[in-house]
């Protein structure tokens, strides 16, 4: 199974959940600081990374874990990936894609964009980390939502925070 975590910038929230995913995050405790801080691309990537799906790794059920951002149209995100998988030939239920815009407050829309867009790390990034610690739990409960997803059957696999999207869905 390919796994893509995806929100706006792809930067801040899906880089969290994939590292919970992948355990290099914990699940039962609040992160440190420096944890959040030392995740590989958290506030690190740029506008043209915009649309590149990244490989972040494998789970110890060997399936894969990616991030992309994709700014404000998961509509454009879910219907490529859909007419990829049929021109290629891959089954649509070997990929799932996990919105986790829903799981950004105000504290880490502020301080990603003074980050990323104002170039103000100093300033932006202590507050997009905390604002990611205070959303912490929301976000391993996603990802304990995506996990079980993983273990059940294809048909129970549609749920409002998890999303399977073939081109043919009402968006």
């Amino acid at each position: 199974m390919k796994i893509i975590y995806h929100c706006y910038g792809g930067t801040h929230s899906s880089v969290t959940a994939a590292g919970i995913h992948l355990g290099l995050l914990p699940r039962d405790r609040l992160p440190e600081y420096s944890e959040i801080l030392n995740q590989k691309l958290f506030d690190r990537r740029k506008k043209c990374d915009i649309g590149k799906i990244v490989p972040m790794g494998l789970d110890g059920q060997g399936n894969e874990i990616y991030i992309v951002g994709r700014r404000s149209r998961p509509k454009l995100l879910y219907n490529v990936a859909g007419g990829l998988s049929e021109l290629l030939g891959v089954d649509r239920n070997n990929l799932m894609l996990v919105d986790v815009s829903s799981f950004v407050n105000s504290s880490m829309k502020a301080g990603g964009f003074m980050s990323r867009r104002m170039g103000l790390i100093r300033l932006g990034r202590p507050i997009v980390i905390w604002g990611t610690i205070r959303n912490y739990s929301r976000l391993v409960g996603l990802v304990g939502q995506v996990v079980s997803c993983i273990k059940s059957p294809p048909s129970s696999k549609n749920t409002d925070t998890i999303q399977i999207r073939s081109p043919e869905a009402n968006y």
